[in-house]
């Protein structure tokens, strides 16, 4: 049998089933290459300390600090009643910010006589906030002292590798355990090209990841990243670019609209006339339409910029040249929006084969999970038979039942909600791949759109229609403010007395059943912790008894029943009700014009992103929007900048170049939520957008001239490696 190349070596063999099983579960690493590349996510000099002032709420951290003072204090407690409880309080500093330690009973001994003041040490805990101030309860350290014989120069000097870590597993622990396996770096083997490495001076491999790991100076540091980010950004762009030169391979059926037939008829019928933007993007779409080659392309478009009507009239133009077209919505909500909103656009234009239908019309048809059987049925038959042009539905268009007539087009709404294999499963559902035109509301920086969305081409709708109003947003401090949130409520009233609705928005349903209701004996450092985040069903109860009583206000959230969901958004669309207390459901496609405020509770336990999609259900109409984003924390937090800056503007571009700055690099798919690690470690795709050009363009040429990557082994395996995490984490999402 063949030994196990050096780097699949398991860890359990190398470490220890104890640490491995921890690596495992908690950081996702299995194998001597996983831990290699488990970069360093800073370095600290022993010489210079942390930035106590700048540690953000509830993450783990890891800082470098010295001891000012240490403080024994007794306590009466129910354990301990006589006045026997201990604490002991540590005070560190790094000369700009102090950070206070706790320990408490047995554990105080151990610390109190390690952590004398002058001692410096590395730290490691959750950041979180008691009586205001920052603070580490038990906090894990290493004393650093220097080695033996070594000079005072030197051990200040030395670079501290702090790799990212969890309560389970300190930094410095990961830090010892990579220098066990170190010397496997040698049998790495190189996914780039020689030439494309030695023509852009890159180190390799094996050199950058020792150097990453265990640098001498700040020069290795910046050497091992350089080549490392290429390495991230180059095999990224080899699998995007051959899911290109596939698509490219396949035939596709070519729909061009008949010149006077349902496209015309609909243009005719429209009360407006279409934005610069939106005539440029249907051009570019209608030009895909037309080849031989299935269309692959990402429109995006702030909230309200009209890429439904864009992707209507593309559906139409299928429609008109003999094929059928679906739209993929992610929730049923959203694709009872749509239908609604399709149908009303078209008038009788969508009412094919009915009495009241014209000439050229068609029928659309909705199909969802929770229709009833005969409902369903009937919607199967129209699609097959061919005798509905469009529908309109969730996942349940993948399901193997649903058969069409001849499906050309697949428009999906808000992509990043599918995955790749849902995407193909639909395609796959026509005689030959069908075109497809995939939306989002999210504004995307044109270096994510290349490294998520490299298979597509892209379109942007940056102009909002005539006649939308601007919004206006402020954050609502209710901790520090309280009688601003008062406020916040008297201007719903008043925005419901001049005839308007609003939205109150809330992060959680409030009849969940996990062990919310159970008391829980609490220590003193659990009082440190945050509330839970409020709840829809708990707000809407205090708002109906309190500041807003007597005005109409019902709930909506995901658990409920569809047809309650579809019968609230309907009551509230036809004006029945002043104010909707919702969860996130409303956050894409819904569309009620005389909705003019929204108050976010708990605003800081959305992203960036989130926030300005669930901002533009306002203001959709000819009155001003009011967006009131309400949080109690405290106003240095980070989290109160970030709410500063969705209400600073309403550049959705700017926004979620923020949201990228802000979040942990390689976070870009938004996978903290999927559980899945990305695989971008090193690379930042906002700072690295040349590089990721530059990979590209690069990528292109070697999948051009070697599509089945035969002369390069070392990018195969690489390849091999991306795509088994990707598949995971499809079907995972999925």
């Amino acid at each position: 049998m063949d030994p196990v190349p050096a780097l699949e070596e398991p860890l359990k063999k190398v470490l220890g089933p104890p640490t491995a099983k921890v690596m495992a579960e908690h950081l996702g690493l299995h194998t001597v290459g996983d831990l290699l590349h488990h970069y360093p996510r800073r370095y600290e000099e022993r010489g210079q300390l942390t930035h106590l002032a700048d540690l953000p709420m509830d993450e783990h951290v890891t800082v470098v600090a010295q001891v000012a003072d240490a403080r024994l204090h007794t306590f009466a407690s129910a354990r301990a009643p006589r006045g026997k409880g201990q604490r002991l309080e540590v005070t560190i500093t790094d000369g700009s910010g102090r950070l206070q330690l706790v320990f408490f009973g047995n554990g105080v001994h151990k610390p109190h006589k390690d952590l004398l003041p002058g001692t410096r040490a590395m730290f490691s805990g959750k950041v979180s906030l008691f009586n205001r101030r920052l603070q580490l309860a038990h906090p894990a350290y290493e004393l650093l002292r220097g080695d033996t014989g070594e000079t005072v120069e030197t051990w200040a000097g030395a670079l501290i590798p702090i790799y990212p870590a969890t309560a389970k597993l300190e930094s410095w622990k990961i830090g010892k355990a990579i220098q066990t396996v170190l010397p496997s770096v040698q049998e790495a083997v190189d996914p780039l090209p020689d030439s494309l490495r030695e023509g852009r001076g890159l180190l390799a491999l094996p050199e950058a990841l020792l150097k990453i790991h265990r640098p001498h100076t700040k020069a290795d540091i910046d050497d091992a990243r350089a080549r490392l980010k290429w390495d991230e950004a180059f095999v990224l762009q080899v699998a995007l670019a051959r899911r290109r030169h596939a698509d490219a391979q396949l035939p596709a059926v070519p729909r061009r609209p008949a010149p006077d037939g349902l496209l015309s008829a609909f243009d005719d019928r429209l009360p407006f006339t279409l934005t610069e933007g939106q005539q440029k993007v249907s051009k570019e779409i209608f030009d895909d339409l037309a080849t031989e080659h299935p269309m692959h392309r990402l429109l995006q478009g702030e909230v309200g910029s009209g890429k439904t009507l864009v992707a209507l009239r593309a559906m139409l133009a299928v429609v008109d040249a003999g094929g059928q077209a679906a739209m993929l919505a992610p929730t049923e909500v959203l694709a009872q929006q749509h239908h609604r909103s399709v149908v009303e656009m078209m008038g009788d234009l969508a009412e094919g084969g009915t009495l009241g239908g014209v000439e050229h019309a068609t029928k659309v048809v909705l199909l969802t999970g929770s229709m009833g059987a005969a409902g369903r049925r009937q919607a199967l038959l129209d699609l097959v038979t061919g005798e509905a042009g469009l529908v309109i539905g969730t996942h349940a268009l993948i399901e193997d039942k649903v058969q069409f007539h001849d499906l050309g087009l697949v428009v999906v709404d808000e992509q990043h909600r599918f995955g790749v294999e849902q995407r193909d499963a639909l395609r796959g559902k026509g005689k030959q791949p069908p075109h497809l035109l995939v939306m989002t509301a999210t504004p995307i920086p044109r270096t994510v759109a290349m490294t998520v969305f490299g298979d597509l081409e892209t379109s942007v709708l940056d102009q909002l229609p005539a006649g939308r109003s601007p919004i206006a947003s402020h954050v609502v401090p209710a901790a520090d403010k309280p009688h601003f949130l008062a406020r916040a409520w008297q201007r719903v009233r008043e925005e419901v007395e001049g005839g308007h609705q609003a939205y109150v928005v809330c992060p959680r349903i409030g009849d969940e059943e996990d062990g919310a209701g159970k008391a829980r004996k609490r220590s003193p450092e659990d009082e440190a912790e945050k509330r839970p985040p409020l709840a829809v069903l708990d707000v809407a109860d205090q708002l109906a008894k309190g500041p807003l009583q007597g005005l109409g206000i019902e709930v909506l959230h995901g658990r409920m029943p569809p047809d309650d969901k579809d019968a609230v958004m309907r009551r509230f669309a036809a004006g029945d009700t002043d104010v909707l207390v919702a969860t996130t459901v409303i956050e894409v496609g819904v569309n009620v014009p005389n909705a003019t405020a929204m108050v976010i509770m708990d605003a800081d336990r959305f992203g960036v992103s989130q926030l300005h999609q669930l901002r533009g259900r306002v203001g959709r109409g000819s009155a001003p929007g009011l967006c009131l984003l309400v949080t109690e924390m405290p106003e240095a937090s980070p989290a109160r900048q970030r709410l500063g800056a969705v209400a600073a503007t309403l550049d959705g571009f700017e926004l979620s170049r923020i949201d990228l700055e802000q979040r942990r690099e390689g976070d870009v798919l938004g996978q903290a939520q999927s559980g899945a690690r990305s695989s971008l470690r090193v690379l930042a795709v906002i700072e690295d957008e040349d590089v990721i050009a530059e990979a590209r363009q690069e990528a292109a040429q070697v999948v051009a001239s070697d599509p089945e990557l035969a002369a390069h082994p070392g990018l195969r395996t690489a390849l091999d490696a991306l795509l088994d995490e990707e598949r995971e984490q499809y079907l995972e999402k999925g």
